[in-house]
């Protein structure tokens, strides 16, 4: 009898680059919106996820300043382009701050899709925290040598304040804003969630290893580099997020209107 191996390298999983339009664009940011509500990572009105649109314009869709993230749907993202216009009839206003903070890495970042940005408690924690985040398990590993950091300047509504933070970031897909929050960028809404939930499950495990008094290891340099770089080469994030997308269908499908 012929057997077949049913394990499948990490890199079998990343799928092609696939163009969306407009409108479905729209459902997957209302859908992030939603989970993000649904994992508890919202602090009222506060927080903000963008999408660059397609096309060369430089647009990107943000949330309508006001509304909390269980509210938001495909239709009412609002629309901006680098100079902060408001594009097309809204009946709805955008946090200066957002703007400033996702305008910053949209502006220089053309390989970036999707910007994210959250002020969760084990977030902020680390945010204020002078060492920042360690390798101390496997999420905070796979982020080992690609965490930027951008010291606080207080409510980000100064637009000087874009130049510094998107010098701080660079190249690297996450960031910990110091007193501040987390954010993190891909070419896709998936690729953004994935190292936010990487780098969230990192701060949360942090918080509590060192709440607990005994003391931490971490493996060697060489294993964190090799485990950071096998990730990688996996899917990015599309299986999970297309999987909790489902999980939101499910439970109220009112974001694709």
């Amino acid at each position: 009898m012929t057997r077949h191996s049913t394990v499948a390298a990490l890199s079998d999983f990343r799928p092609e680059t696939i163009t969306l339009n407009e409108r479905e664009v729209r459902v997957q940011l209302a859908a992030a919106y939603r989970i993000f509500d649904y994992l508890g990572w919202t602090q009222l009105i506060y927080g903000h996820i963008t999408a660059r649109l397609p096309g060369p314009k430089h647009q990107f869709l943000i949330n309508p300043f006001g509304l909390m993230y269980h509210e938001i749907t495909a239709s009412n993202l609002v629309t901006v382009d680098l100079d902060g216009n408001i594009i097309g009839d809204s009946p709805y206003q955008v946090n200066p701050a957002g703007f400033t903070i996702h305008s910053a890495v949209h502006g220089v970042r053309e390989d970036v899709g999707c910007v994210m940005h959250s002020h969760t408690t084990a977030g902020m924690a680390v945010a204020a925290s002078a060492t920042g985040l360690k390798c101390h398990d496997f999420a905070g590993i796979s982020l080992h040598d690609r965490v930027a950091y951008h010291e606080f300047e207080g409510v980000s509504v100064d637009l000087d304040e874009r130049n510094r933070l998107s010098k701080n970031l660079g190249d690297k897909n996450v960031m910990i804003l110091r007193n501040h929050g987390l954010l993190s960028c891909g070419r896709t809404i998936a690729e953004a969630f994935r190292y936010l939930y990487a780098l969230e499950t990192a701060c949360q495990v942090q918080i509590m290893a060192q709440s607990s008094s005994q003391n931490l290891t971490s493996p060697s340099y060489e294993v964190r580099e090799k485990h950071a770089r096998t990730l990688d080469d996996a899917d990015n994030g599309e299986l999970a997020f297309s999987a909790l997308v489902r999980l939101m269908d499910q439970r109220d499908p009112s974001f694709r209107n």
